[in-house]
């Protein structure tokens, strides 16, 4: 290899070069490191036994040393760059003893190098010459997907690789592998199942074990762990199967890791298929008791009879006791624990288990042994220099055979073969002391669960001991195992998302039954989510686990034993110790940790552990100077490399291990010599600053860096600070805190508030302190990749660092302000000694005679110094770059942050201080009540500085003004006011002079008097700062870093909650929202102790607005509730009341009662006892005007007049049984003339007196024309008693007399509904109908749907995107001015359509309530024939009311029937052509403005189901007689009903045409001449509007037209004769129902100028088929 011996100059120059690698041997103090040249810097290295590889800046791969595989016939001298990985980025090299990797910055692996044990994972060649690529593939997922790798670790014989899903994959040979197979070698790379679920962040490999670094997602002490899963596998204890009433469990788990590695030659037996099968010596027994299963039980251990131990080289088996017909071995276990903690179950679960306890002792007694594992018949070959045994002695009687000696003894002899078998059995369920540190839950070989030695069973706990002479001593059953593994999972990771759907552990459990058991468990874990849980993602976590498997005959796997495992276990001693780094020798592990610590275990022939007289077994600390921080560690064949901080900032080195002679060439360079401790090699002051360090074989390698303008010793300055920092805090937080925590009397000392402020405080410190150690880590991680400064989290995430020391800074000054830190002395001199020596030690203090209470204050103070330090760590960092690039000015950025918090910080220390030392002088009474932790003092007038106006002679006034609030002090008492709701004004007039200032409170308003100028400015500014800061610590008390406004005073507008105190109707009522100058104004919320709440916009102090309000009712003991707009305070608009009766309010309200349209609905539409609803006027609370009331509990409907809540005026009643009453009515009762119509055509018309009681004279009219006329009384249906004539006419007499007719006596049209016309008249402003300026109307419009739409942005599920863009289009104020043209008539007419559908438009609620009130009154009880006329007038005084307000708002609209003259002569396609002049009789072409032909296409389909219903009644006699003639006639043929109806022949179609082709007519078709026309005419029932209907009727004769001219010639006219029995055919075919209904219903709608011209003839036509229909005779 080639090297360069460094000389002084050399070292300077080296000191200059960036990435340069240098290599020794050994520790002498002569070792002098070489340099090893390459072009370009080196960001990585890897070693070997005798080989090495080196990872250039531009991803090349160079290797040194010897190299067997190459074939060469020399090997080079120096380093060769890799050419079969020139064409790929390399980003990640590893060495293993004989083997090379290199892992592609696209997630491929390459292997190279000796390969005799599958160990470069290529099949078929005992060595790999040249990097070849492994492709690791995940063959569980369908396809099978290329597995993309971070890293990979390689060992003697194994390799192992980190995939980015953060899984481990593994190849080669060994039980290090920790693969479920018994097949070596493993060529193709294996996923290691048991780490799947976990988060492994590092991997690395010893010479035959394995470690990883698993991070957990929450941290262990605070993980909700999981009682019900097996201590050692992790996998879930018991299966669940929910069923609709109960839930199955089973226990029956398996534990694929509970297995005993047994030296017996035999092997498994032939024929034995349960691993519970294993063969016993001769002489050794065992007893299984079985005991009954029952709660007592699951408590206690069972006792074991142990048989004598006798020599185990007897190689006579004893047959398996309990075999069964099969020959299987049936072994009956003993239960001792079932449940681990029945506390981590449900109650619910807890009485299943009560329930099936016996249940579960039969199938325990029945059931033998587990299934067999996967794992069955696994060998691993291994070589062992010692073989330890385990010796089993019976206990004594008092612990209950619990109590089991441990003792390892060196039996060379015991194991003589290279290859053993692996004898697996079941564990039984147990439990592990909970307490040990050093407990392990074993896999391979279960010293916690079972244990087989000699063929007797025990079962054990290891409690607390070290490796030689451990005691096993009994736990509490029912303690949980203390493992810190991934049970409860939490997913919030980025890069764990991509986890794998059945995780080991999970059994299946349907939604239900999990959603059981995980509820309480996820609510847990919901808050133990830190506040800081960004930092998880941007630093790296602390809270992890090491994990080990393989071999373990030198102690390497930390378990506390030498034996082997199959599996991967966690290391319980490491799991909260914070490891962020692992690296593993030939035979020996380190781990280090964020405290700067190593720990180190396995072999320690040579001193490679670095520390004396410890067990190797388990982790212990390497042995360092104190004071020295190690940072990075490196492992090789059996030496150990440190790198640390020293007294200055450049890092040292320390080597622990073999020392290595100086002469290389011998060919034995071990001198036999090694250290005991690490030594401090000397050299590493001159090869400038190391960032990393790389152990292999014999070698060391240290990668060193340049000091480029100082950035690199400033870099590693920052980085060793914090790193000193974290280990003080970990210091005060392990040996202040937790001591102080932990007394019992504690919170004695302190009392209840400050109690609370100190365990505030020590969670904020814990949580900084976290902080600090991630941030120190990320440092570390920062100088050995890359150091691009715009990754250094400290500039790059400002924010978490400034919350967190925000956060710590307020229990801190809240604790100094309320005493805390006195009442802490006593305790902590208790503790700490009465000099407290130790927080003088943790402070470094210089200064002599500080007093104990100091030295506290400055101890919790102290980390909030450190931003000082961040301060001038990032302006040294900055003053490395030049002033104008990027980099300078992010971290001057960063800078200023920091210096700005250290200077809040200074003043809120400053702040608590002055606070602590008011309230100590303070005289006052009632202290204790206004002294709170949060609370500062800003000044006070104690030296009359500030006096009240107007005050006694005598009187004595007080003002002291806190951060929070301003309290007015007198003799025995003092008012508070808040600052959040305090408006401060200076005033300047002659009755106050020139010094006053005015204060406003939501309850008072007062003038105080400054005794000078300089004090009155000083007072206003300190009480508007006070002010601003609080309004700017926001709803979220989050404190932020001052700020002024502007104008250098808070707003008038603000958000705060306020309670009144005075009397008054607001008393004890506590408001929130908004204010201005002392009075609620915008959006609050008013709450009143006796639950009354109003929720809604308030002005100058009063509801004004839109609200809710909500107040409870005590008669009734429910709440009523309203939902409306507010004007002055009281209920006044439009708004819904729920009253606490059950009725409902919906309309207008004046002055807190009921007025205008409204509609009110009582009881429940289901209870025929008291169900009604109204709708109509009200006046001051009372029905009064036109109203309709459907009450159905009498089965009864009135339209009519109502007067103070009495029917009263002209009405109309109508029964469910048919009867009609239309007349007078008075006090709630018929009475005066009226007329009765019954449903066979009965009708009275007379006096009335009583509800349907006759009572005077009338008329009695019977269907069939006779008459009783006279004097009548009694009730209508229980007999009447009459005095009068009977009249029988004779038949012209009876045609003509006059029989009273529905609609007579009824309400006007135009006196209906008066109400809702006023209400729309008054949303757009005006007075009375029609008087107003209808550019405030206009106004009014956009105002209303202007609101809407801010009030859809807080609501924005309300409307959907159309409405949306409706309500916008709608906003925008059309053409109104001006005479109408054809086009701008089009515009209103589209206009009117969006404005009619927008409920929010004053038009669209106009027509969204009358629409209501029609089917109101002529839906249900009100469809009856006898209301048609009435539905109809109806319908036209709408359209006339309507039209009024259309054209105030268009006043260029010429008048109903007005005619407009269309220049273009041409018609918009969207418009109706029947509404054109064109088809009148005019020549002039146009527009006919009229209400019908403008608003009847809005307002008739919405109108239509209710109206056509009451046609269809009125016409139902006739369309009787209609349809039967329609359905008999349309039996017959076509030809034939075409000369029934008197068709002339030539008229009669010969041929049709049927999709193209042309058919003869024969005598039997059917339904086939006049298709098209019958089609068209069909349509009359779809169209709702009468023009659309004429339309249709105006399309069926063209189409009778047309084809006769294709049948007759083109220059065919029609005579009245030849078309109607042609149209006439076509109405049969048509099959119209109702056609009577649709005629009328034209009628009745349609302009009188549609009716004449050609419109008219065709309507006519229409009519005369219908009528003709009903006179046909088929004879």
């Amino acid at each position: 290899m080639l090297m360069e011996e460094q000389s002084s100059s050399r070292q300077e120059e080296g000191s200059r070069d960036k990435g340069v690698l240098y290599s020794w041997q050994g520790y002498f103090c002569r070792v002098t490191p070489e340099r090893l040249l390459l072009s370009r810097p080196v960001l990585h290295a890897a070693l070997g036994t005798l080989h090495g590889l080196l990872l250039t800046e531009d991803g090349h791969v160079y290797s040194f040393g010897e190299q067997p595989w190459k074939r060469v016939e020399s090997q080079p001298a120096g380093p060769v760059i890799e050419s079969a990985l020139s064409g790929q980025r390399v980003i990640y090299v590893s060495a293993g003893s004989y083997h090379c990797s290199a892992v592609t910055e696209d997630g491929l692996v390459h292997m190279w190098g000796e390969n005799s044990h599958g160990q470069c994972g290529v099949s078929g060649m005992d060595q790999v010459p040249s990097p070849t690529p492994v492709n690791v593939v995940d063959g569980e997922i369908h396809p099978p997907q290329l597995v993309r790798v971070l890293n990979v670790a390689c060992g003697a014989q194994h390799t192992l690789a980190l995939s980015r899903k953060h899984e481990v994959w593994a190849w080669g040979s060994g039980c290090q592998l920790g693969l479920v197979t018994n097949i070596f070698p493993v060529w193709k790379p294996q996923k290691v199942e048991h780490l799947v679920g976990r988060y492994v962040v590092q991997i690395a490999c010893g010479g035959f074990h394995s470690l990883a670094l698993v991070q957990i997602l929450s941290p262990p002490e605070d993980s909700q762990q999981a009682r019900d899963r097996c201590g050692q596998c992790k996998q879930s204890r018991y299966t669940m199967t929910d069923k609709d009433d109960h839930v199955i469990i089973s226990d029956d788990h398996y534990c694929p890791l509970g297995v005993e590695l047994t030296d017996s030659k035999e092997g498994r037996r032939s024929g034995q298929s349960s691993p519970a099968q294993t063969p016993q010596s001769k002489n050794s027994s065992a007893h299984f008791e079985e005991s009954p299963l029952s709660l007592k039980n699951i408590c206690e251990y069972p006792r074991f009879s142990v048989g004598s131990q006798q020599n185990t080289t007897s190689q006579e088996a004893q047959p398996v006791p309990a075999l069964s017909e099969t020959g299987h071995a049936r072994l009956r276990r003993t239960k001792s624990n079932p449940y681990p903690d029945e506390q981590a179950l449900t109650d619910y679960l807890k009485r299943i288990l009560e329930q099936t306890l016996a249940e579960q002792a039969e199938v325990a007694s029945l059931g033998g042994s587990h299934p067999p594992s996967r794992q069955a018949s696994l060998t691993c070959p291994f070589r062992s220099d010692q073989s330890d045994e385990l010796t089993l002695r019976p206990s004594s009687p008092a612990l209950s055979g619990t109590d089991i000696r441990y003792r390892q003894r060196c039996a060379s002899d015991t194991v003589t073969d290279r290859k053993h078998s692996l004898h697996l059995i079941p564990t039984l369920d147990s439990t592990s002391d909970d307490s040990s540190q050093h407990s392990s839950v074993d896999g391979g070989v279960c010293i916690s669960d079972l244990v087989i030695s000699n063929g007797c069973l025990f079962e054990s706990c290891l409690g607390e001991g070290e490796a030689a002479g451990m005691d096993f001593c009994p736990a509490d059953p029912l303690q949980g195992k203390k493992s810190t593994s991934l049970t409860d999972i939490t997913l919030e990771d980025a890069e764990a998302r991509n986890r794998r759907g059945s995780l080991p552990g999970f059994s299946p459990v349907s939604p239900s039954g999990s959603h059981r058991i995980n509820h309480l468990r996820a609510e847990v874990g919901a808050m133990t989510t830190t506040s800081t849980s960004e930092s998880r993602i941007l630093l790296p976590s602390l809270y992890t686990e090491v994990w080990s498997w393989g071999r373990g005959q030198e102690g390497q796997l930390g378990h506390g034993d030498y034996l082997p495992r199959l599996q991967p276990l966690c290391i319980k001693s490491l799991s909260k110790r914070e490891v962020v780094k692992i690296t593993a020798g030939a035979n020996h592990s380190l781990a280090l940790t964020a405290q700067c610590q190593v720990y180190s275990w396995g072999s320690d022939k040579f001193g490679q552990l670095g520390r004396i007289n410890a067990p190797s077994t388990v982790p212990n600390l390497t042995m360092v100077s104190e004071g020295v921080r190690v940072w990075d560690v490196a492992a090789g064949q059996t030496h150990t490399l440190l790198l640390a901080d020293g007294d200055c900032y450049q890092p040292i080195l320390y080597y622990s291990g073999e020392q290595v002679l100086e002469s290389t060439d011998s060919a034995h360079p071990l001198s036999g010599t090694y250290t005991q401790m690490p030594t401090l090699l000397p050299f590493c002051m001159n090869i400038g600053y190391v960032s990393k360090v790389f152990g292999g074989g014999l070698k060391c390698l240290a990668l060193a860096d340049q000091n480029a303008m100082g950035f690199i010793a400033s870099v590693h300055e920052l980085a060793s600070a914090e790193r000193k920092f974290f280990c003080t805090l970990s210091k005060v937080k392990n040996e202040i805190l937790s001591p102080l925590l932990a007394r019992a009397s504690l919170a004695l000392s302190l009392g209840q508030s400050s109690m609370l402020l100190f365990q505030e405080l020590a969670g904020s410190f814990s949580k900084l302190c976290h902080l600090t150690g991630q941030h120190s880590v990320s440092l570390t991680n920062f100088l050995q990749r890359g150091k691009v400064i715009k990754t250094l989290v400290l500039i790059k995430n400002t924010d978490i660092f400034m919350d967190t020391y925000k956060e710590y800074s307020d229990p801190v000054g809240n604790l100094l302000v309320m005493g805390g830190f006195q009442s802490l002395l006593k305790p902590s001199q208790e503790c700490f000694g009465k000099k407290l020596e130790l927080i003088q030690t943790l402070l470094e203090s210089k200064e002599k005679n500080i007093s104990p209470y100091d030295l506290l204050v400055t101890l919790f103070y102290m980390p909030l110094q450190h931003l000082h330090g961040y301060n001038r760590l990032l302006l040294k960092l900055a003053h490395c770059f030049e002033v104008n690039t990027e980099e300078y000015d992010w971290i001057q950025n960063g800078c200023s942050k920091y210096e700005a918090l250290a200077r809040l910080v200074s003043k809120q220390r400053r702040d608590a201080e002055a606070t602590f030392n008011f309230w100590k002088n303070f005289k006052g009474k009632n202290s204790e009540s206004l002294r709170k932790p949060s609370r500062r003092l800003v000044c006070e007038s104690s030296n009359k500085a500030l006096t009240l106006q107007n005050a006694g002679r005598f009187s004595a006034s007080w003002f002291i003004l806190f951060s929070d609030v301003l309290v007015h002090a007198q003799f025995s008492s003092h008012y508070v006011y808040p600052l959040a709701t305090l408006w401060v004004e200076p005033i300047s007039d002659e009755s106050v002079g020139q010094h006053g200032l005015k204060l406003t409170t939501p309850e008072e308003n007062f003038v105080v008097l400054a005794a000078s100028p300089l004090e009155k400015g000083k007072w206003l500014r300190a009480i508007n700062q006070a002010i601003e800061d609080v309004l700017a610590l926001g709803l979220n008390r989050r404190t932020r870093v001052s700020r002024s406004s502007q104008k250098g005073e808070p707003p008038e507008s603000r958000t705060s909650t306020y309670t009144f105190s005075k009397e008054g109707r607001l008393k004890d009522a506590t408001y929130e929202g908004r204010w201005l100058s002392g009075k609620p104004h915008g959006k609050g919320t008013l709450k009143w102790p006796n639950g009354t709440v109003y929720c809604g916009t308030f002005k100058n102090g009063l509801e004004d607005g839109f609200g809710d309000f909500m107040t409870p009712n005590t008669t009734l003991n429910k709440f009523e509730r309203y939902q409306g707009h507010w004007k002055e305070g009281k209920i006044h608009g439009f708004g819904t009341f729920w009253y606490a009766s059950g009725e409902v309010y919906e309309g207008s309200f004046r002055d807190n009662l009921c007025h205008g349209h409204g509609m009110l609905r009582s009881g429940k539409l289901a209870s025929p006892t008291s169900s009604s609803v109204f709708v109509g006027q009200w006046v001051q609370g009372k029905r009064t005007g036109y109203g309709v009331c459907d009450d159905f509990s009498k089965g009864e409907k009135y339209m009519g007049m109502w007067l103070d809540d009495q029917r009263h005026g002209v009405g109309v009643v109508i029964t469910q049984f048919g009867l009609y009453y239309e007349g007078n009515f008075c006090n709630n009762k018929m009475m005066g003339n009226g007329s009765l119509l019954c449903d066979d055509d009965t009708v009275f018309e007379g006096e009335f007196s009583e509800d349907w009681t006759l009572c005077g004279k009338g008329v009695l009219f019977m269907p069939n024309g006779d008459s009783l006329d006279g004097v009548f009384d009694g009730h209508w249906g229980a007999g009447l008693r009459v005095a009068g004539t009977f009249t029988k006419p004779f038949e012209a007499l009876r045609r003509e007399r006059k029989i009273p007719v529905a609609g007579q006596h009824a309400v006007p049209a135009e006196e209906k509904w008066k109400a809702v016309f006023d209400e729309c008249w008054s949303r757009l402003g005006c007075e009375a109908p029609g008087v107003g300026v209808h550019e405030k109307a206009w106004e009014n419009i956009a105002i209303a749907l202007t609101a809407r739409r801010r009030q859809q942005r807080y609501r924005p599920e309300e409307l959907s995107r159309s409405q949306t863009k409706m309500l916008e289009s709608l906003e925008v104020i059309p053409q109104h001015v001006g005479p109408v043209t054809a086009d701008s008539f089009n515009n209103i007419r589209r206009y009117l359509l969006k404005a009619c559908d927008t409920p929010h438009h004053p038009l669209g609620w106009l027509l969204e309530t009358l629409v209501t009130v029609y089917r109101m009154t002529y839906v249900g009880v009100g469809s009856n024939r006898r209301l048609l006329q009435q539905a109809v007038e109806e319908i036209q005084s709408y359209l006339t009311r309507i039209f009024q307000i259309v054209r105030f708002l268009f006043p260029g609209l010429p008048e109903d029937g007005g005619f407009i003259l269309d220049s273009s002569s041409s018609s918009d396609e969207g418009t109706e052509s029947l509404n054109s002049s064109t088809h009148s009789e005019t020549p002039q072409q146009g527009w006919l403005v009229s209400s019908s032909s403008l608003l009847l296409p809005v307002l008739l389909p919405r109108l239509y189901p209710p109206l056509f219903t009451l046609y269809t009644l009125e016409k139902e006699r006739e369309e009787e007689v209609y349809w039967s003639c329609v359905l008999r006639l349309n039996k017959q043929p076509d030809l034939a009903l075409l000369a029934f109806l008197g068709v002339q022949q030539k008229f009669c179609p010969v041929s049709i045409s049927v999709l193209g082709e042309k058919k003869q007519v024969l005598p039997s078709t059917k339904d086939a001449c006049f298709a098209t026309a019958v089609e068209t005419l069909q349509q009359i029932s779809t169209a709702f509007t009468p023009s659309d209907k004429l339309q249709v009727i105006q399309l069926t004769f063209e189409e009778i037209t047309q084809d006769m001219q294709a049948l007759l010639g083109q220059d065919f006219l029609w005579c009245m004769d030849d078309l109607f029995p042609i149209f006439l055919y076509v109405v049969l075919r048509a099959r119209i129902r109702n056609l009577g209904s649709e005629v009328s219903l034209i009628e009745d709608l349609t302009d009188s100028s549609l009716q004449l011209g050609q419109i008219g003839f065709m309507l006519t036509t229409l009519k005369a088929c219908y009528n003709q229909i009903q006179l046909e005779k088929t004879t």
